[in-house]
């Protein structure tokens, strides 16, 4: 096999050009066989290994630099790095990660995860190459998606400005090639990058500036010229802000992709290369249905089905659901996500009310602010963005919505732990940052029929209000209790002595099994639903220290500035004579650093946070 030749960086440059097709097809079996086991990122990788190969074999690897935007689409990039055998434990605890991570390979030379940023990135390294006399190549590789971020649009603005060579490689795979793949595409591309193209047309310039009258001659030539460019040039947005373009070009054409790229490396500025390539390719199911296979679960190769289908109702299934509803009995419900229709759940609520459903693309910032608007006009939005996603609309939270108390609701899905997308995925931020913002309401629901009830709640609240609850199966336990929301106040599972564990959203289900440990062991416990982080119920707090030995508050969030710490400020609030009777408090939250990819129960384990570690932190503090 020619793959088993790739046994580390620039091994590629020893497979001859003949053999270029063949190892992309080595590759597209080798991705899907893992990916069918392992689980992954599988339609955007095998979308873009054509262009992997053609930057491998243009670049100079490590010297030359090459960011990857999110970094989903790296694992081409991680074989011909020579990380083969990582892909047995692809995104495994302990295994490689299914994004670039520079502590893996020097080949990797700047770690991502969320979307937009490359550019930014590779505008850094440009300048910190320049500053220092360097001579490598800097790519930013971006795709179509990407592109709808606000962030990437701030670094173009700023990359026009270069005088020095930077190569944005754009990556569209949403697109047909156009009828500008061809002679008059190549000729005008071949044309603007060649030596003496560019020699000559500065020569010109410069003397016409010299003579009277000759700025205004300059610039009708450069009128009349972009005029031209503009009935037969794509890419003219580019070209206008001061950045070069090239392309489009066939992304599965290695040789077509090496002639362009070699023409980018020519240009004293930056330059974008449009690449067009087809999400999913070789594999019919990807190609079919790419949404289906961005992230996918294990599945059978010869169906694209999911090896294990999912028979119970996730909490992003129970959301969708209850939008649907929510939309039906009241007009001024709408929707708005960024990019993620189907990962939200918002999708039957597009088919069903499509003109109060908003996709904004991959820009939260604009996400909340547009919510605000709406909210402002008189209508009850309701934002589903992923926790670690929302982060990246911070401002526009505290500024936009909450200093204006518009009744925005934050329906936060993928809070707490995530898994195998490691640490630039987990939702374990959440509570704190929305905590910090005044005028916010948190709740989280220990169950699939309080996330309903909290649904409704939210909506008819009249004020911001976030929701967050975890990624996976909906918890169908403890039906019987469902008192109904009321602000501020947490609810009372069971009152026994002893300890009483004090548990917000998806810990409850924890909780339950660190109760059957302790009854095994002889301790009575007690259980409160905490429901809300922000207010939190005080009252609950009083009445639990003051009747137990130990108190354990337990959330899926860290725990600087999260809900463990308000039950110990309320706490150390009480007055010094009534303290010295009142139980110890022992907070059990995410630790204070970034935590990796794995499966949610190993990852639990590893940071103390399963039912078993914590009735053994509980029996140490008794």
């Amino acid at each position: 096999m020619l793959l088993d030749q790739i046994k580390g960086v620039n091994d590629i440059k020893n497979i001859s050009p003949s053999d270029y097709q063949e190892l992309a097809q080595e590759i597209r079996d080798f991705l899907i066989e893992k990916i069918s086991h392992t689980g992954g990122h599988l339609g955007s990788n095998l979308g873009a290994v054509e262009l992997t190969m053609a930057l491998h074999l243009s670049l100079n690897l490590p010297q030359d630099k090459l960011i990857w935007d999110v970094g989903h689409q790296s694992y081409t990039h991680k074989l011909l790095t020579g990380r083969k055998d990582g892909f047995e434990n692809l995104r495994k605890f302990g295994g490689m990660s299914g994004f670039p991570k520079r502590k893996e390979s020097e080949c990797d030379c700047f770690d991502t995860g969320h979307s937009s940023t490359s550019i930014s990135a590779g505008l850094g390294l440009v300048k910190a190459r320049d500053i220092q006399g360097g001579t490598n190549t800097v790519v930013s590789v971006i795709g179509d998606g990407s592109l709808t971020g606000g962030m990437a649009y701030e670094a173009l603005n700023n990359a026009a400005k270069l005088e020095t060579n930077f190569i944005i490689v754009l990556n569209d795979n949403n697109m047909s090639i156009s009828e500008n793949v061809g002679g008059m595409s190549k000729y005008l591309n071949n044309i603007r990058t060649a030596d003496a193209y560019l020699n000559i047309k500065e020569g010109i310039y410069n003397t016409l500036k010299e003579i009277p009258r000759g700025e205004k001659v300059v610039k009708g030539i450069r009128r009349a010229k972009s005029s031209f460019k503009q009935l037969v040039v794509p890419g003219m947005l580019f070209e206008d802000m001061g950045i070069t373009y090239l392309g489009p070009v066939d992304g599965h054409n290695i040789p077509a992709m090496l002639r362009v790229l070699q023409e980018a490396k020519r240009t004293r500025n930056a330059v974008i290369v449009h690449v067009i390539t087809q999400k999913g390719k070789g594999f019919a199911p990807a190609e079919r249905h790419p949404a289906r296979f961005h992230g996918a679960e294990p599945f059978d190769i010869e169906t694209g089905l999911p090896a294990k289908p999912r028979t119970t109702a996730s909490y992003t299934d129970i959301f969708s659901t209850v939008m649907t509803k929510l939309g039906a009995r009241d007009e001024k419900v709408v929707a708005i996500t960024a990019a993620m229709l189907d990962g939200t759940g918002l999708k039957r609520f597009r088919n069903m009310y499509p003109e109060r459903l908003f996709d904004v693309g991959i820009a939260e910032e604009h996400a909340v602010t547009f919510a605000a608007g709406l909210a402002a006009g008189g209508l009850k939005p309701v934002v589903a963005i992923y926790s670690s996603f929302l982060q990246r609309g911070y401002d526009q939270i505290l500024h936009d919505v909450c200093m204006q108390k518009l009744p925005v609701v934050f329906a936060i899905d993928r809070a707490g732990l995530v898994g195998s997308d490691g640490e630039t995925h987990q939702g374990v931020f959440d509570l704190s940052y929305l905590s910090s913002i005044p005028d916010m309401c948190i709740m989280a629901p220990k169950n699939k029929w309080e996330l309903s009830d909290m649904m409704k709640f939210a909506i008819s609240f009249g004020a911001p209000i976030a929701i967050r609850y975890p990624r996976g199966e909906a918890y169908a336990g403890l039906r019987e209790y469902r008192a109904p929301i009321e602000l501020g106040n947490a609810e009372l599972i069971c009152a026994e002595g002893d300890v009483c564990l004090m548990a917000l959203g998806s810990m409850v289900k924890v909780a339950e099994k660190v109760k059957e440990l302790l009854n095994k062991a002889g301790h009575k416990c007690s259980i409160i639903n905490a429901r809300f982080a922000k207010p939190i119920d005080a009252d609950a707090v009083k009445w639990a220290v003051r009747n137990h030995k130990l108190v354990v508050t337990m959330e899926e969030n860290v725990a600087i500035g999260g809900y463990g710490e308000k039950v110990r400020d309320i706490v150390d609030g009480l007055k010094a004579p009534e303290k010295k009777s009142y139980a110890k408090v022992l907070q059990i939250a995410v630790p204070d650093r970034y935590v990796e990819h794995g499966s949610v129960e190993q990852l639990m384990r590893e940071i103390g946070m399963d039912a078993e570690s914590i009735f053994n932190k509980v029996k140490e503090n008794l």
